[in-house]
């Protein structure tokens, strides 16, 4: 998964990320590192803020801009 890569990349802190989606810091951890399954919603949020589609943060596909 993307999502500690496009965090570090764009300068943001998990305890941000957390704030936006309304969950804990160490929840959003959690689904970086693999520990937990993201939630449909949560991933959704998570490709908004990024402006990226679903299968780009999971891995699908190597294009990170919307179709």
């Amino acid at each position: 998964m993307r999502l500690k890569d496009l965090r570090e990349d764009n300068d943001i802190k998990q305890k941000e990320l957390a704030e936006y989606l309304n969950i804990k810091q160490n929840t959003y951890s959690q689904y970086e590192n693999g520990i937990r399954e993201i939630p449909l919603d949560i991933l959704c949020k998570l490709a908004d803020y990024y402006n990226t589609s679903v299968d780009y943060l999971i891995g699908r596909t190597g294009n990170p801009n919307r179709l």
